[in-house]
């Protein structure tokens, strides 16, 4: 069994087994799987990199409380081994059938009575995304349903009666014929998970780690080294759709549960390598301000259900979104091997363009953020093209701390501005001990922009970002003035 996935699909155990599939292999998505079969061709490819949601499908996985947990995800960013011991959910599974009539599913029912299709390419994904705000929400607000609909692109019907769709749909506390069949799922789902045996799937040109343990998880780095480490794939995802990479190691953390906690400890909240993007922005609304405030533009829910803050720093983009609040919060990295840990200042764990302090047989395992006192100031700031789903052109997260009217300490942290997220340490030097007032603000403008020689790019020309660096600046000190 070690060379199969299994997970929940059309109310049964279906296996795959790559020693037999010869035409797929390990990285095959999600999305590449359903389209290979007759019966599950709603799930769409609009743009394979996670931006348009016609791939939107939904994974349901046992919570805390033994009921199950439904999640809306692209279909084309995720690996089949990511889903085993899951249940999948497509389009084509949420009507009923029964003595050969079909039941719409109450928001495919109520997409037709508000008119909220038109041409259908996007329709099943939009479907899949609404069903998910049903089994999650009840009367969701106008917030919550544009939230869950931001990876959604539709461009003949528009939003309005979609959007009207969910608000009479979701009434019901997510009642439908997966709650009456929950146990039955809930026996398949533990069934499969009985199994804690690393997953070693193979074929001729890769091999696929998937552990079920932290120990087993740094053996395998161990004696893997140059195995490629995902945990929610959506970096890693893109190198093979869009640049047709092949990976021959691939070591999957994301069913690694001691990666996946979330704890207060020594004055610290304490995030597993494993939290998905979505949970640190649910659980950082009192605790982290500004970092629920860069969370709640950082893609859309179906990436944020997958995308895992370890990842995210694991990467080391210079255009990270989750870096610079990081930086300003002075958050702590903490590395392990097989036989050692120790812990890396954030600033210290980036060493340079996309490289990190990670030695070759160490995982990140957990993300240290002290606890904001209230003396403390903190903002954070994002400037695309587009509000939502754009990779941010410049990025800025800030910590002020005044003794009266003076600057008593100062993090002024930015992304886009090098190869690396980088603090302006000259300008918070020119600034400390000085009055927080807007003479002072003025003049330090002018050294950062000095301490940062940007890129022109697709995105922005190098004038631009230093502009933009600059008045991020003045804003935040606007903004503590109104405070």
């Amino acid at each position: 069994m070690k060379n199969t996935v299994r997970f929940v699909l059309d109310g049964k155990i279906r296996e795959v087994d790559f020693s037999k599939y010869h035409e797929l292999k390990p990285t095959t998505t999600v999305l590449n799987y359903l389209r290979s079969f007759p019966e599950h061709k709603g799930v769409k490819e609009g743009c394979a990199e996670g931006d348009c949601g016609a791939c939107t499908i939904v994974i349901a996985e046992i919570g805390e409380n033994e009921r199950l947990v439904y999640k809306t995800l692209d279909s084309c960013l995720v690996f089949l081994p990511m889903i085993h011991g899951k249940q999948l959910i497509t389009v084509e599974n949420i009507a009923v059938i029964e003595n050969n009539e079909k039941s719409l599913h109450a928001v495919q029912q109520l997409m037709v009575e508000t008119n909220g299709s038109q041409c259908g390419y996007c329709t099943p994904g939009i479907v899949m995304s609404l069903f998910g705000i049903y089994k999650n929400h009840q009367n969701p607000t106008r917030e919550v349903i544009e939230d869950a609909l931001t990876g959604n692109l539709c461009r003949c019907t528009g939003y309005k009666p979609i959007i009207e769709a969910a608000q009479k749909a979701c009434v019901t506390n997510g009642d439908d014929h997966f709650s009456k069949n929950e146990i039955e799922v809930i026996d398949l789902l533990k069934k499969i998970n009985s199994n804690t045996d690393t997953l070693i799937l193979k074929n001729k040109l890769q091999q696929y780690f998937k552990p079920f343990t932290l120990s087993e998880a740094l053996r395998l780095r161990k004696e893997n080294p140059n195995a490629i480490i995902i945990n929610g794939s959506t970096d890693i995802a893109l190198r093979q759709t869009k640049k047709n990479e092949l990976f021959t190691e691939i070591l999957d953390l994301s069913s690694v549960p001691e990666l996946k906690c979330i704890k207060e400890e020594n004055n610290n909240i304490v995030f597993g390598a494993g939290i998905t993007i979505e949970q640190v922005r649910n659980y950082s609304i009192e605790k982290f301000p500004a970092l629920n405030k860069i969370l709640n533009v950082f893609g859309s829910l179906q990436i944020r259900n997958v995308a895992t803050i370890g990842g995210n720093v694991g990467s080391a983009s210079p255009i990270g979104d989750t870096l610079p609040v990081l930086f300003a919060h002075c958050a702590k990295i903490k590395l392990q091997s097989e036989n050692s840990e120790r812990i890396v200042e954030i600033e210290d764990f980036i060493k340079g363009y996309r490289q990190t302090d990670l030695i070759n047989d160490e995982l990140i395992t957990e993300v240290i953020i002290p606890k904001s006192e209230k003396t403390y100031l903190v903002n954070s700031y994002k400037i695309s093209k587009r509000k939502d789903m754009d990779i941010s052109t410049v990025s800025g997260a800030f910590k002020l701390k005044l003794n009266g009217e003076n600057v008593d300490e100062i993090i002024l942290a930015f992304g886009g501005m090098a190869a690396v997220t980088k603090r302006a340490k000259e300008t918070e030097k020119l600034l400390t001990g000085k009055k927080w007032n807007r003479e002072n603000v003025e003049t330090a403008m002018k050294t950062l922009e000095k301490e940062f020689t940007p890129l022109s790019d697709a995105r922005s020309e190098a004038e631009f970002r230093s502009t933009a660096a600059k008045n991020l600046l003045l804003k935040f000190y606007l903004e503590t003035k109104q405070n």
